[in-house]
């Protein structure tokens, strides 16, 4: 891990600093513009072939049905079943809490304007695979999309090296009521949701974290379909700002925590401290060396750095120029950095609160903006799987209240049948 001097960095210095990609981004297009095209044009035997060659798993059944689901939940060890349903029920409540009934307003006098929601109807929710299957996510994905009343909830995930899915995702499943789960991955799974095959069926939105692949294909069909998504959502992230009064074991420990989810990930150190940065890189290496993931953190923490900053103020300007996905203030006196805090996909507060309870259990929402897509996108909640609706409803006193209004600002325009909506109202209405 490097270390950098902020008072030392450019403004040119600090945007490089801020940039994640670390492989050849033009030819990862390229690929995924070419399995994007295969799933579209061949559908299901697309998603075979894919599994064959990126799974290495040959599939006669692209997807688990609700009895085999049931008979792989069965199998799931007491204390994971306990945790998994712990987090259910603090998931639920958190995004239980989002949800709002919107009062009529009267604009002026006779001229009603209110919003109603709808659920997004047919979703799409990636779970993702590779080097770590993640029930986390399915929770995060699958609890607001039915609280939200979503009618369709399509779920794809890799499958395993024995053509099926591993126990906590099959509980995850039954939990939720979900009966059945697709057996594809990355941007093949991203696509065959856009698209539609004789298989799966296709969304209106898709949703879900992942690598580079499945993030480019999700900007691919966002621009290329009439299929939105939740965000882009790639490799994962961290930043922690730390003062003296922070833990260098536990800062360690945060690193790490994200170093380990793949070795695109990065994991910053900003701190007001030489020594705190010091002694956080030496419990790095101690840590590491305990971890099974380690040569994937290893090289995830040799792609990232820390920064020496003069002051706290400092830290956060780096912060929300860099805007993280996760942001954790490893400070006793955080209060006074929250209002500075701009950019960020969810903050951690204190040195007691890691980033890790985001991720499975305190309620928030792990699926968040990466990659500087902080700065304009929130993470997935309840408003991800709906719409708002607007309504109006005019009185004929209110159409004599605002009537001139819009025809006078309809002939500014140069639009006369705007105008005469409005007219042909007004001259049928007595006394006019």
């Amino acid at each position: 891990m490097k270390i950098y001097s902020f008072k030392d960095l450019s403004p040119e210095d600090v945007d490089e600093l801020c940039l994640r990609q670390l492989e050849d981004d033009q030819s990862i297009e390229e690929r995924v513009k070419t399995i994007i095209g295969q799933v579209k044009t061949k559908g299901d035997q697309a998603l075979r072939d894919y599994a064959l060659a990126f799974d290495k798993v040959a599939l006669n059944n692209l997807y688990l049905g609700k009895a085999e689901i049931k008979a792989i939940a069965a199998t799931i060890p007491a204390d994971a079943k306990t945790a998994i349903t712990q987090a259910y029920g603090n998931i639920s409540k958190f995004h239980a809490s989002q949800i709002h009934k919107e009062g009529a307003v009267e604009t002026m006098a006779g001229v009603s304007c209110w919003r109603e929601t709808r659920a997004i109807e047919r979703v799409g929710l990636y779970v993702p695979g590779g080097t770590a299957v993640l029930p986390s996510t399915f929770l995060m994905l699958a609890i607001p999309a039915k609280l939200a009343g979503c009618k369709e909830i399509t779920v794809c995930s890799p499958p395993q090296a024995d053509g099926k899915t591993n126990c906590y995702i099959a509980f995850c499943a039954e939990l939720l009521g979900i009966e059945k789960i697709y057996l594809a991955g990355g941007a093949q799974a991203i696509a065959a949701m856009a698209y539609g095959t004789a298989s799966i069926p296709k969304a209106d939105k898709i949703f879900g974290p992942g690598n580079r692949y499945v993030t480019y294909a999700k900007q691919f069909i966002q621009s290329h379909t009439q299929t939105a998504i939740d965000m882009p959502a790639g490799p994962s992230e961290v930043l922690v700002l730390a003062d003296e009064t922070a833990n260098p074991s536990y800062v360690a420990s945060d690193l790490l925590a994200q170093a380990e989810h793949g070795v695109d990930s990065q994991a910053i150190l900003i701190s007001t401290s030489t020594e705190l940065i010091d002694q956080t890189l030496e419990a790095i290496e101690s840590q590491l060396e305990q971890l099974p993931r380690r040569d994937i953190a290893a090289k995830a923490i040799a792609n990232s750095y820390a920064i020496k900053v003069d002051s706290m103020e400092d830290g956060m300007s780096f912060s929300n120029t860099y805007a993280p996905e996760h942001l954790i203030l490893a400070t006793t006196d955080y209060a006074p950095l929250i209002p500075l805090i701009s950019n960020a996909g969810s903050v951690f507060l204190g040195n007691l609160t890691p980033e890790s309870a985001g991720d499975y259990a305190s309620g928030t929402n792990h699926t968040l903006p990466t990659s500087g897509y902080a700065k304009a996108y929130s993470g997935v909640s309840i408003d991800s799987f709906v719409k708002k609706i607007t309504f109006q409803h005019i009185t004929s006193n209110g159409l004599s209240n605002i009537g001139p209004t819009v025809e006078t600002l309809a002939a500014a325009e140069g639009l006369q049948a705007h105008k005469n909506a409005i007219t042909i109202r007004l001259k049928s209405q007595d006394g006019y």
